[in-house]
């Protein structure tokens, strides 16, 4: 007999049907997760890479507005969505550089923090799934196979015969969830890995940029003599007196 997919699938008894159809629709429910994020990725990716270099001219430049509308213009990209939301933060202090003090600084840190927190929830959405699927799968295609089996040895009983050839059949049929569900799982546990580390190199270039905008901020707001407030407010408070001149 011709075990082929299609006759497999016509002499399959309704909960190997059932099993098939739970395993398919896994697998497009993570295919469509995956195919997602990654297109995400790869948006926010490029676009960070347009970003960089103009935000750290303006910058240079001490064009704090336009470095703040550029970032505002930059809604996929990771990078300027944090850099955008510690400016603005700062934005109104920075005009008037005799107010700025080490509370404003770690504001504008608490504020970058904040936003980091927001963007990796959303980034880490739909990995659970991934996980799940690639979890779970093969056992759900095990469920099958287990249940072909008992199946095959209850036809076998109530007919009274036996040998390899009376339930070859069935086994072939039973084996196919397996199958099936490790093809689901497989590429299901790699996107999982993979989103990970991509995650994982997002989350180091988010902190690391954040860091070095809050260095520049406290090396170059309210500077006189070389100094900023920052830094002169932060010896008096050591020294409790006045700002050091």
């Amino acid at each position: 007999m011709d075990n082929s997919l299609l006759e497999l699938w016509d002499q399959a008894g309704w909960f190997a049907r059932g099993i098939l159809i739970v395993l398919a629709i896994m697998s497009v429910y993570m295919l469509s997760i995956a195919v997602a994020k990654w297109w995400r990725l790869r948006k926010s990716k490029r676009e960070t890479r347009n970003f960089a270099p103009e935000f750290a001219r303006f910058l240079q430049e001490e064009s704090l507005d336009a470095a703040i509308d550029l970032a505002e213009s930059k809604k996929i990209s990771h990078v300027a969505r944090v850099l955008g939301e510690a400016l603005s933060e700062v934005k109104p202090l920075i005009q008037d550089r005799a107010t700025v003090t080490s509370a404003d600084i770690n504001s504008a840190e608490r504020a970058v923090e904040r936003q980091m927190l927001i963007l990796l929830a959303d980034l880490k959405q739909g990995l659970a799934v991934l996980a799940t699927v690639g979890s779970t799968a093969p056992f759900v295609g095990l469920l099958g196979t287990t249940m072909g089996v008992v199946n095959s040895f209850t036809g076998m009983a109530e007919s009274g015969s036996g040998g390899l050839a009376a339930v070859s059949a069935g086994i072939a049929e039973a084996l196919i969830a397996t199958a099936f569900g490790l093809m689901v799982a497989i590429p299901a546990v790699w996107f999982y890995n993979y989103f990970q580390v991509q995650i994982e190199k997002i989350t180091v270039e988010m902190t690391y940029t954040s860091k070095e905008l809050i260095d520049f901020l406290i090396k170059s707001v309210g500077s006189e003599f070389g100094r900023s407030i920052f830094t002169k407010e932060f010896k008096a408070a050591q020294t409790g007196g006045e700002p050091i001149t």
